[in-house]
């Protein structure tokens, strides 16, 4: 692996298409050492038998994704989530990997109080969060874009994410900084450094915000050079903090699943040493 490699993390979504042990082949010829991965894939191929599968290929488990969903108003929705999560936590020290990935979960049908999912949020990691830390896990809350507030994450901003975080032990939640759903906040070189400060940047993640954007919003992440982001000065704010974790790219987009995996994995890492370092 050279180098400037060293750090790449490639997410397992980025390339669905391949099979697990197609990915860590993929991975292992483009010199590509950490891989993160997903909860489905796994639980289908074998949580013991994937982290094993990995580890010895070489590659490190940067993270599994995801958890969340945590904003039902319902008691037996509430607990439903609740198992889940433990679950995900469980899955996450079986595959190998101290990050699990939280997308908290939309406003759920009717409901139009954002302060009061957000709060349900909170109640919900006071479970958690304790249950993690004594599996090795740290809870990563993932903002995403506001288009996605509704039906997905109420939570859209670092300083939103952040403000859950904090009332947790870092070691137990920090945050992810997705450079796709936070380019365009004027507002997160400061949050960067805030969460940096407060040793809660548990995930750094990339992909390129494309337009027009394709008609299904979800898929519609681009390849690194792409589209609008300025990787390489997120980058500097946030090793600004200290932070010297793997940088996952991970990228949600069909025609990337339509190629050849093995050939879109080695196109990563070539647009990564291109507009990323």
């Amino acid at each position: 692996m050279s180098p400037e490699l060293s750090r790449l993390s490639v997410n397992q979504e980025t390339v669905r298409q391949l099979s697990l042990p197609e990915l860590a082949e993929s991975c292992a010829k483009a010199g590509v050492g950490q891989v993160g991965l997903w909860r489905a894939p796994v639980r289908e191929y074998g949580i013991e038998r994937a982290g094993k599968l990995m580890k010895d290929a070489g590659l490190t488990v940067t993270s599994l994704c995801r958890g969340g969903f945590l904003t039902a108003t319902g008691p037996a929705e509430r607990a439903r989530a609740l198992e889940d999560n433990r679950a995900a936590v469980d899955e996450a020290a079986g595959v190998g990997t101290d990050t699990l990935v939280l997308v908290s979960g939309g406003l759920p049908p009717g409901d139009k109080d954002l302060h009061g999912a957000r709060e349900r949020i909170a109640d919900a990691l006071a479970e958690l969060a304790p249950y993690a830390g004594e599996r090795g896990v740290r809870l990563a809350i993932e903002p995403l874009h506001p288009m996605f507030a509704s039906d997905r994450c109420v939570v859209s901003t670092l300083s939103q994410a952040l403000d859950l975080a904090e009332r947790f032990p870092a070691e137990q939640v920090g945050v992810v900084v997705d450079a796709y759903h936070i380019w365009w906040d004027d507002q997160v070189p400061a949050q960067i450094a805030r969460a940096g400060a407060g040793g809660r940047i548990h995930s750094f993640q990339l992909a390129d915000w494309i337009t027009p954007l394709p008609a299904g919003v979800l898929v519609g992440r681009g390849q690194l050079g792409d589209g609008s982001v300025d990787f390489r000065s997120l980058r500097r704010h946030v090793e600004a903090t200290g932070f010297d974790g793997p940088i996952e790219v991970e990228i949600f987009n069909e025609d990337l699943w339509a190629r050849d995996g093995a050939e879109v994995v080695a196109e990563v890492a070539a647009r990564y040493l291109e507009h990323a370092c």
